[in-house]
This record gives structure tokens, C-alpha cells and sequence, in this order.
């Protein structure tokens, strides 16, 4: 029964205010209390971050206990005489059995050694052979192309010997040394301003304009190619698609660089990698690429490549390393649930280990998936759906669980085919070198340099993914890009290298 406030007397309003302001302060003290939890799960997993391993690969082991502060006599004793096993080993065991043996590719100078002496009076009953690895620094040369002229006798004409086709025409660098500035730049990471420090050191002085240059005439050549790998792309059936920030002096913000993204697209099938920059990390950053796409679509959980997924010729894969990491970032703050989700995650991995042991073909990977993967499947998205409900939402593994939870389909999509990954590594690998270019030359200058930049790392990266030296495919190209039948130049692809270069030779 309701009472009005005008019957209640002095002592009972006071009671009543004091009731309210009672509950509140509960209430506070528990969004506190939840707050504090949140704030220190966050800090714990910054340390992590900062000061932990770095591996990603859980090793768990339920059994596992912290160690004593204080170690038993008893067990003092035992490790003892356990260090005392080893030291014994290693002192008595047998001799290294050798070194590795030197690569067999590579040229042999001999020197020959006799003993000091007259040896007339002596027979030769042997030798000893002793290799060592040498190494001579990079040789200059001047390639002086001498062209003779011939008249007719007859007065009807000149001929003169042809110069062979030049990447940069009237320009002073060969493709050698073009193909070796953009590897040192793209492949090894060395700046252009250290690449003119290390000429002035030979005495060729080059300055920073002139190698800008250079490099901005060689990357142009590249351009028909690149292209044909752009359309050839857009066909592909499978793609891993993944992003990464470049930061760019060209901005419209004066003292600001502008920071643009690298879209990585990457065919698992056939080892193809492609580069597109884009001053955008927003949906029309991949809408060229991904617009007219149909088929198998791979990426983490962000928003612009799930609109795609939805797409009714797309089929959305979710990575599982990305949802691993979210549940090792949950580790500081539910041990307990953390590790229940990694030890499932990883029993997945170990069916996809299992596999490339055995070197099962597409249909056997998916017999062996639908066999062991889907019981382990079912089994974490039964957990996830139970636990969710009782979790803090804005926990870290409150956080974990809904990312895996709203991906469920995507995530268990690389069932449908033994062709799929379980995860998008694959294009994060072939990120590494940019990452490691940008902590080097640090941005591009312009929009212009940045998609330029894209087209070498694109064939860098396949460079990679086909074990092709990349100095010896770009100088191939550079040489051969604008006198090769348009219809014939996928044979420049660095895939087709290797295979090309076997024709060549027979």
C-alpha cells in the first residue's frame, strides 16, 4: 500500500531519505568495484603486452603450479644431482660431427699450398682441403657501349649497331643497378639517403634526386604488369584480404603527414600477393577491389570486410588466430576461462598440423575437419553461448566471447572446403616487410610514391612465396618489360621465374 508523502512525520521522511541514498551508494559501490575489476584486467594485459612473451601459441598445462618461494631440502637435493648428470654429459659427450657443407652453387677459387723447402727428394701422398666462406663487396663498372657506323659504298645509307634496349632511356643506370637499388629499398629495407652514403664511400657521388628519380622511372616500367596483376586478381576465387597504415607527406593538413593504408589481397590457392594503396582505411578503400568479388572472402573482424561478407556470391571466413588472441588477451583477466577457450582453440590447430604432416589432399582435409574439428566446434560455441550470458560484457573476456560469438558462422565456415585456412597468417607474413620498410624510411612522399611502393612490395612478396631471388626477377624484368609481346607478359610474373628461366637455359 502506497503512502503520501504529506501523512509521513519528520522521522519517517529523514528515515526514508536515508534508505535512498543507502541504495544508491550500493549501487555506486558495485559499478565502481566492476570498473576497477575492468581497469585493472586492461592494465595487466598492457604489461603483458609491453614486458610478456610474444608468442601467441598456447602451452598450457592444467597441472602446472606456480613455484614455491621456498624449495624443499629434499627436492634441493634431487635437482642437484640431476645438474650434476648433465654436467657429466656434457663434458663426456662425443665431438661436434661437423660443420653444415658449404653451398655447392657457388664459384671455387683453389689455392694451392706446398710445404717451404727443396721437395725433389720427396713423394706426394696427399692432401688436405680446408674451405672457407669469402665474401668481396659489391663491384662498380662502367659499361662503355661502342656502336660502329658502316656506310654503302654506294652512298644509299648508314647503318649502326644496335643499342640494346635501356630501362631509363639516356639515363646513366643499368637495370642491374636499378634492380638493386629497389631490392636494398623494398626487399632489405636500406633508405635511398643510406644507399648514397654507401656509393659516395666507393667515390660515386649521386645525388639524392638523381636516386629518387631512378627509382621513380624503374617503378613506372613496372606499371603493365602490375596491372594485368590487378585484373587477374579480381578473378580469383579465395582471397585473404588484410590492411596496413602508411603514413604519407602529401596532406591536405599543413604539418601533418596523411595516413594512408596498404589493402593486401592474397590468393592462398597460387601464392599470389597484391599491394593497392588507398588514402582511406574507410568501405571505398577496398570497393575496387572487392565490389564485382565473388567467392571464398577471409578477414578479421573488421566492420568494412563483413558488409562484403554479406554479399550473396560472398562467403565470409573469419580468422581463428584473431579470436586466439582475444582470448590470450583474457588471460589476466579469467584465467580459469581464458585457458578452458585456448586449450579448444588449440586442439583445432593440432588437426590442421595433423593434416599438413600428413600431406592429405583438399578432400581428405575436409574428411579429417568434419571428423575431429566440428566435434571441437560444436563443443566451444555450446561453452561460449552459456557462459556469455553470465559475463561481464565490457570484461576482456567478456569481449573474447562476443568476438567469437557474433563470427560463429564465419569462423566454422573452413569446414566447407579442405582448400580453406583456418586463419589469415599467411597475409599477415607477407605484411612483415612493409612493417619492417616503415620503420626505415618512415612515409611516403606522396599518394603517387605510396601506389607506386605497392606495385614492388606486391612482387617482392610473391618473390617470397616462390623462393625467386628478387634481384635476379626484377633485373629479368626491367630488361625485358617493354620489349615483350603484351600477350606473353605473365611470363615476367615472379611465379613464372623460375620456370621460365629452366625454358631458357634447355
Amino acid at each position: 500500500m502506497e503512502m503520501s508523502l504529506e501523512s509521513l512525520s519528520k522521522e519517517e521522511l529523514i528515515a526514508l531519505v536515508n534508505k535512498g541514498k543507502q541504495s544508491y551508494s550500493e549501487v555506486r559501490i558495485a559499478e565502481l568495484e566492476d570498473e576497477n575489476a575492468y581497469l585493472k584486467s586492461q592494465l595487466a594485459m598492457y604489461k603483458r603486452m609491453q614486458f610478456g612473451q610474444k608468442r601467441e601459441r598456447f602451452e598450457g598445462d592444467p597441472a602446472q603450479i606456480a613455484l614455491p618461494f621456498e624449495t624443499p631440502v629434499d627436492q634441493i637435493a634431487a635437482q642437484e644431482e640431476i645438474l650434476k648428470e648433465k654436467i657429466s654429459y656434457v663434458r663426456s659427450r662425443p665431438n661436434h660431427k661437423g660443420r653444415a657443407a658449404l653451398p655447392s652453387h657457388l664459384p671455387v677459387e683453389e689455392i694451392e699450398i706446398y710445404p717451404a723447402g727443396d721437395l725433389s727428394a720427396m713423394v706426394c701422398i696427399g692432401k688436405e682441403v680446408t674451405e672457407e666462406l669469402d665474401y668481396e663487396p659489391a663491384r662498380f663498372l662502367i659499361k662503355r657501349y661502342i656502336r660502329y657506323k658502316y656506310a654503302a659504298k654506294n652512298g644509299e645509307g648508314v647503318k649502326i649497331g644496335q643499342l640494346p634496349e635501356r630501362v631509363i632511356d639516356k639515363g646513366i643506370p643499368s637495370a642491374g643497378l636499378l634492380a638493386s637499388i629497389l631490392t636494398d629499398k623494398y626487399q632489405d629495407h636500406l633508405p635511398l639517403y643510406r644507399q648514397k652514403q654507401r656509393f659516395a664511400r666507393e667515390d660515386i657521388q649521386i645525388a639524392s634526386s638523381t636516386l629518387e628519380g631512378w627509382t621513380k622511372e624503374a617503378l613506372i616500367k613496372l606499371e603493365p604488369l602490375y596491372e594485368q596483376l590487378v585484373f587477374e586478381i579480381k578473378t580469383k576465387g579465395y582471397l585473404q584480404v588484410d590492411e596496413s597504415p602508411i603514413k604519407v607527406l602529401e596532406s591536405e593538413k599543413k604539418g601533418a603527414c596523411h595516413q594512408g593504408y596498404y589493402w593486401v589481397y592474397h590468393s592462398p590457392l597460387d601464392g599470389v600477393v597484391l599491394f593497392d594503396y588507398q588514402p582511406t582505411r574507410g568501405s571505398a578503400g577496398a570497393k575496387t577491389m572487392l565490389e564485382s568479388f565473388k567467392g571464398y572472402l577471409q578477414t578479421d573482424g573488421y566492420a568494412v570486410y563483413e558488409k562484403h561478407g554479406k554479399r550473396k556470391d560472398v562467403t565470409h571466413l573469419a580468422c581463428w588466430a584473431h579470436a586466439r588472441r582475444e582470448f590470450e588477451r583474457a588471460l589476466d583477466n579469467d584465467k580459469t576461462k581464458a585457458q578452458k577457450a585456448l586449450s579448444m582453440i588449440q586442439q583445432l590447430y593440432a588437426v590442421e598440423r595433423k593434416a599438413s604432416q600428413q600431406m592429405l589432399d583438399t578432400d581428405k582435409i575436409k574428411e579429417l575437419r568434419l571428423a575431429e574439428s566440428l566435434p571441437v566446434l560444436n563443443e566451444l560455441g555450446k561453452w561460449i553461448f552459456e557462459e556469455i550470458k553470465s559475463t561481464l560484457p565490457k570484461s576482456q573476456i567478456g569481449k573474447a566471447m562476443q568476438y567469437s560469438y557474433n563470427r560463429w558462422d564465419a569462423l566454422s565456415a573452413y569446414l566447407y572446403d579442405g582448400n580453406l585456412l583456418i586463419d589469415n597468417n599467411q597475409i599477415e607474413n607477407s605484411l612483415r616487410g612493409l612493417a619492417l620498410g616503415r620503420k626505415n624510411y618512415l612515409f611516403a612522399g606522396s599518394h603517387d610514391a605510396a601506389q607506386r611502393a605497392a606495385m614492388i612490395y606486391s612482387f617482392f612478396a610473391i618473390c617470397k612465396k616462390h623462393n625467386v631471388n628478387p634481384y635476379n626477377w626484377l633485373k629479368n624484368t626491367l630488361l625485358n618489360i617493354s620489349t615483350i609481346n603484351h600477350k606473353n607478359i605473365t611470363d615476367l610474373y615472379p611465379q613464372n621465374f623460375n620456370k621460365v628461366q629452366q625454358l631458357t637455359n634447355m
